[in-house]
């Protein structure tokens, strides 16, 4: 098998060899990879919208892909080429839900059933989505190359691929902890047990003196409210990105998730509880304390998170300065060869789309970018400058997503949390400007959305080109395939989107922003946009977010970035993926007692991490399939009204069990038959 040298220097072993002539783009790959990218986006909208996030589509996207190909006895190559297509829908759907709500919550727009509203949301989607894709194209090397980034979720992918080919044991392990992960998902929707616990605890009623210097008291503050505990979501997921992370990146996101629910939300209750206490009991008011510590979470402990990570952003693009440079450099030097003729000299699995077509595509679509703008606000400066902001954030974070996703996975990928900084940036600008009124709000929001797309787009597409890097696929291919995955769902996925908004309204909701579909992110976009055009917004907020990042920075925490995202997911999350890299951390100490050899530390890694995959591919694939149900009303009866999370915890224990044990004893009893 060739090795071909990266961009760091280092050399890897892509499982089809370079040299080696394998079918790839195939129509039926490509038709595949269009139906998934729908329907898994479609679904996922649903998702999006009622929970404010996402089910990463690459699992089931590999596991329909390799069980529908090998029925016609298809390549591996077409299973990663259909993979790549068909998740790709899931991240303009992501994209379209965080933002395209927003401009009808924000007034916007009136309506949402008529033609302008579908070319206005398919033209947000496709511009912001192809541009994701370019822009990936010119950093693939910087960040798929980079053997620094774990890329999670990729490794877990490109498993899934390798299993399926070679059967034996590993299809065994794989596809046994995906009927593990499918069960533990079923029950928890039928309310076996509890997939969550919150509790309230209130603190006593006291106050802090004020003293002056000579030990006078000047005032006295009252303070009381309380502090919200949380338990680890049971997420055969969550688990398994926090196995497949490990420890160290698991604690850091962790970290983040401490000091938002236990530094940030129990500060601000404790000193705002007397202000807030009338609001409980008042007569006919719904309020719950468990409703106004997720409320102080939400606007005021995230715009500290999202400052954090704006500063957190500029900071992991500044030390990736050096590989950037020599990213562009090595496209530059192929055009120069291409120019020359001399694009054979490049090997088949690093060939990227040529800049030939790269940088005359970037241009066309910054113009329509700018009509888009334009159209919006009916300013041409505002509109230069919407496009311009437009460009260069989008370069910036797609490098920043890419990033992120080679840390923590696309699942956990805080993509309106980029895409609320940009949206600051531009409201100020809009506010700079002078536009003011609903065309400032309608070109802040242009922004944001195609920002937004072109982000999350980004980092499914670096997702993919990790399990491509793996099992040697042609990232050219791919990135053409995603432009067409891109185009064919964003002129389908605004009907899902008009049907659970006309659905709700005709059942007697609000639609987008409503108690049915909350869209929190696109509601959190919508107030965020008026508040900075209609000058009220907190900034103080997000300006201690960036001195806390700054802080972080200065006791050179390894990822400023992945604390900031743990203070903006919400804490079941984060204890979760916590609890994944405790299990990874107890699994590799066991291993180290035993004194494990290279051979059979690497046997239990890799059987580790089918596990994990297996149990994040169940999970997804009964995720999709209660969307499904849920979509078209089908009841679900629960077994019991009120789940006791005393199961929960038994799960998480035969879960942990599942991924101690099983490696350990799978790497012993590879040594044992050799001896």
């Amino acid at each position: 098998m060739a090795e071909i040298k990266s961009g760091s220097g280092l050399k890897y072993k892509p499982l089809v060899p370079p040299e080696q002539t394998m079918k790839e783009f195939t129509v039926r790959a490509l038709i595949l990879g269009l139906i998934m990218s729908v329907v898994l986006g479609a679904a996922n909208a649903y998702l999006g919208l009622k929970a404010g996030m996402t089910i990463a589509a690459t699992y089931p996207a590999a596991v329909i892909s390799m069980a529908f190909l090998r029925l016609f006895r298809g390549t591996i190559l077409e299973e990663n080429f259909a993979r790549t297509v068909g998740s790709i829908g899931e991240s303009v759907a992501a994209g379209a839900i965080f933002t395209i709500p927003a401009f009808l919550i924000a007034g916007v727009w009136q309506n949402f059933d008529s033609p302008q509203r579908y070319w206005e949301s398919s033209f947000i989607m496709v511009i912001g989505g192809v541009i994701g894709i370019l822009f990936v194209t010119l950093l693939r090397r910087v960040l798929v190359e980079d053997p620094e980034l774990p890329f999670p979720e990729s490794v877990a992918a490109s498993e899934i691929h390798k299993a399926g080919q070679a059967g034996g044991s590993g299809a065994k392990y794989l596809f046994g902890a995906m009927g593990i992960g499918a069960l533990i998902q079923t029950l928890g929707k039928f309310n076996f047990f509890a997939t969550s616990w919150e509790k309230f605890t209130t603190f006593a009623k006291t106050g802090v003196k004020l003293l002056s210097g000579r030990g006078q008291e000047i005032t006295s503050v009252s303070a009381g409210g309380g502090t919200l505990l949380t338990a680890p979501a049971v997420s055969p997921a969550y688990i398994g990105v926090g196995f497949i992370i490990g420890p160290r990146l698991a604690a850091l996101n962790f970290s983040g998730g401490l000091l938002a629910w236990g530094l940030f939300v129990p500060l601000l209750m404790y000193f705002l509880g007397p202000q807030l206490e009338p609001l409980i009991t008042q007569e006919g008011q719904p309020t719950s304390w468990v409703e106004l510590a997720y409320a102080i979470w939400k606007f005021i402990v995230r715009p500290i998170a999202i400052g954090g990570m704006l500063l957190s952003a500029i900071y992991t693009l500044y030390r990736m300065r050096s590989s950037l440079a020599v990213g562009l450099k090595r496209s530059i030097s192929d055009l120069k060869k291409a120019t020359a003729g001399e694009t054979a000299s490049v090997s088949r699995v690093d060939q990227d789309l040529s800049l030939k077509w790269v940088l005359p595509l970037l241009l066309i679509f910054a113009v329509l970018t700018f009509a888009l703008y334009y159209y919006f606000s009916g300013m041409f400066n505002a509109s230069i400058t919407a496009t311009i902001v437009m460009i260069i954030a989008g370069f910036f974070f797609a490098a920043v997503s890419g990033y992120l996703v080679g840390i923590i996975g696309s699942s956990n990928n805080p993509v309106s949390g980029l895409t609320l900084s940009t949206l600051i940036v531009a409201a100020l600008l809009m506010v700079v400007l002078g536009v003011k009124g609903l065309p400032g709000v309608a070109a802040v929001l242009g922004v944001a959305a195609v920002i937004c797309v072109a982000a999350a787009v980004a980092g499914e597409m670096f997702q993919d080109l990790k399990v491509g890097h793996i099992l040697g696929g042609t990232p050219w291919k791919m990135q053409v395939g995603d432009i067409i995955g891109v185009i064919v769902a964003s002129f389908v996925l605004y009907f899902p989107l008009l049907v659970l908004h006309q659905g709700d309204i005709k059942a007697g909701g609000t639609g987008f922003g409503g108690k049915a579909l909350p869209a929190p992110q696109a509601s959190l976009m919508a107030m965020l946009s008026k508040g900075i055009v209609g000058g009220e917004m907190a900034w103080p907020l997000i300006i201690v977010g960036m001195l806390m990042a700054f802080g972080l920075i200065l006791l050179q925490v390894r990822s400023p970035m992945l604390v900031c995202v743990g203070m903006y997911l919400p804490f079941e999350t984060t204890s979760a993926i916590f609890v994944g890299g405790l299990i990874r951390g107890i699994t590799d100490l066991i291993a180290k007692k035993r004194k494990f050899t290279d051979e059979q530390m690497s046997k239990l890694e890799n059987n580790g991490t089918l596990l994990a995959s297996g149990l994040i591919a169940g999970e997804a694939l009964m995720g999709l399939i209660f969307a499904g149900l849920a979509f078209y009303e089908v009841k679900i009866k629960p077994i019991t009204p009120t789940p006791s999370y005393l199961i929960s915890l038994v799960v998480i224990v035969l879960i942990a069990l599942l991924l101690i044990l099983t490696p350990i004893r799978y790497a012993s009893q590879t040594e044992e038959k050799k001896s």
